[in-house]
Order: C-alpha cells, then sequence, then structure tokens
C-alpha cells in the first residue's frame, strides 16, 4: 500500500542542539522520500530540560524528556516526535507508539578529557562526571580510586562544565558527540566490553500517536530491521528490571546475517555487585532473547542487587 502523503507534517523535538539535529535529520530524510510535503519542526523545553541539580533518577527519570513532546501530539500541535531512544521509557503512555527506529550511531560509551587519555590515567580522587548510573557503577567497579560526580543539562552544558575544570574528565554517549560534529572531543572510545551500553544507546526513534496507520506506513521507510531488533531485545532486558534509569543497567545486542549476540548487566552504584549475563539467538525473535537474557541475571540473584539500589538514597 502507497503511503498517503499530507501536505504538511510538524515534529515535535526538545530544543537543545542534539535534539534539534536528530529533528532536522529526520525532517530530511522524510522530505526527501516526500518532497510534496510541507515539514515543521516544533522545539520544546521539557521538564527534564528545565531540572539540572537533581539527578534523573530522583526527579522521575527518563519520561521527563518526552512528555511535554506527546502533550502537543495529543493536542494535534504535532504529528510525531523524534527522541534519543535511551529516553524513552520501557512502556509508552496509552495513545502512544513508536513508529520507527533508525540506523544505530556509534553505541559506545566515550571518555572526554581536555588533560587525560584515558580513564586508566586519572589520578587517585581525579572528578569524573557522569548522569548515568549505568557508567556511575561500571566505572566505580573498575577505578575505585576515582571520584564520581553528577552531571546534568544538554551536551554543551556539560562539555562546558568540563572546559571551566569542575571535571577532570566525563563519560558521554559518542554518539551525540559525532552528531554534532564533535567527535575531536572524544579521547577515547569505551570497548562495550568495559562499559556496557545503556538500551538503546545511540539510536533514534520516532514517536506517533496510536491509532495512525497512515503516519506508520509514512514512516516505515525509515525503520532500520537489525537496529530495530537488537533494540528490542535490550528493551525487553530493561523493562524485566523495571525499565528506568534508577537502576543501574546495561543491556547491547549485535546483529549480523539474521543472528543476535545479546549481553547484559546489573549492578549496585557503587560498582561492588554486578550480574552478567549474555546469549544468542535469532535476530527475529528479539523479545524471547531479551526474556532469556533477563533470567540469566535474575539466577544470578539481580533482584537482592537491584533491591540495594531501591533502599539506596543516591
Amino acid at each position: 500500500m502507497k503511503a498517503h502523503v499530507p501536505s504538511r507534517l510538524v515534529i515535535a523535538s526538545r530544543e537543545s542542539r542534539l535534539a534539534m539535529w536528530q529533528a532536522e535529520h529526520v525532517r530530511a530524510a522524510l522530505s526527501a522520500l516526500y518532497p510534496e510535503c510541507t515539514i515543521e519542526i516544533l522545539g520544546m523545553t521539557t521538564r527534564g530540560d528545565q531540572i539540572l541539580d537533581r539527578t534523573l533518577s530522583k526527579v522521575g527519570g527518563k519520561g521527563l524528556f518526552v512528555k511535554e513532546l506527546e502533550v502537543a501530539m495529543a493536542e494535534g500541535r504535532a504529528d510525531l516526535a523524534v527522541h534519543s531512544l535511551k529516553d524513552v521509557p520501557m512502556d509508552l503512555p496509552a495513545g502512544f507508539e513508536l513508529a520507527a527506529v533508525l540506523e544505530r550511531e556509534d553505541p559506545r560509551d566515550a571518555f572526554v578529557s581536555n588533560d587525560y587519555a584515558a580513564l586508566e590515567a586519572l589520578p587517585a580522587g581525579a572528578v569524573v562526571g557522569t548522569s548515568s548510573l549505568r557508567r556511575q557503577a561500571l566505572i566505580a567497579a573498575r577505578y575505585p580510586q576515582l571520584v564520581i560526580r553528577p552531571l546534568r543539562g544538554n551536551l554543551d552544558t556539560r562539555l562546558g562544565k568540563l572546559d571551566r575544570g569542575e571535571y577532570a574528565a566525563i563519560i558521554l554517549a559518542a554518539a551525540g558527540l559525532k552528531r554534532l560534529g564533535l567527535p575531536e572531543r572524544i579521547r577515547a572510545l569505551i570497548a562495550p566490553e568495559y562499559s556496557l551500553p545503556a538500551p538503546g544507546q545511540g539510536a533514534m526513534a520516532i514517536e506517533i500517536p496510536a491509532g495512525r496507520p497512515e503516519l506508520q506506513a509514512l514512516l516505515a521507510p525509515l525503520n532500520h530491521l537489525a537496529t530495530a531488533q537488537a533494540v528490542t531485545a535490550e528493551r525487553t532486558v530493561s523493562k524485566t528490571f523495571g525499565g528506568s534509569c534508577q537502576i543501574p543497567l546495561a543491556a547491547f545486542a549485535t546483529v549480523e546475517a539474521g543472528s543476535m549476540h545479546l549481553r547484559a548487566m546489573v549492578a549496585t552504584p557503587d560498582g561492588a555487585r554486578i550480574a552478567t549475563a549474555e546469549a544468542s539467538g535469532r535476530a527475529d525473535a528479539p523479545q524471547a532473547l531479551g526474556r532469556q537474557v533477563a533470567e540469566a541475571l535474575q539466577a544470578q540473584d539481580a533482584a537482592a542487587i537491584l533491591a540495594v539500589c531501591a533502599s539506596d538514597p543516591a
């Protein structure tokens, strides 16, 4: 069925530079597919952008970055929203669905510093900034001599704090730096073996109001099957354990020739207890593989590890 092309589409986006880059990327892709359609971007500030003095896990989690965009869609002011997939809650509110997952950018974590070449080069007591409990746990486990402090704000804000000397180094997603044309800020890419990525890291997703088959058909060419399969497996693991940024959880899948390999981890925030699991299976059954790996984590007493997180005031 050929997609019906409307005369106008509105994309809701956060107003950060990275979010706007992502919205522009989707607009360009849609304009190339449907040159007869006028595509506009509605920039918005979300609660997640406004609250910068507390960690996300303390103020409501990932949904703070998408709620206002969903309201704009529900009110008819926007037709679709573009997100970094790792900001999207595992369970979308009733009335919304993901229509497409775009091809993934580099999923790795990046070490960013003006003075040091890598994490192992940092002296004892050096301050490392990260907004992620996952990164905090993994760094604390390997480098207990380092001091880890919260780092909030958009990409430019975080880089500014590093440049002002508030941190010796910060850890960011490589994808954002590359998308904004800042690959030179990356001093080292951290291999997944040492810093397993968050579910969906490096992938962009398009959310739409549910019950819009014409929009689904319009966006279908943007969906990248292997990426969509991989992130489905990753998000299945996360969903099993509550799916919030309040727990240090990693999940990363790779797809090759119809086969998928999935690795996952849960940890206490201080990195003292870590459970890891991995398995391979069919790429076209990502949820089954996600459940298999989640069960392997549960067999390693993941519940007890996560109970520590639930009681941890950090």
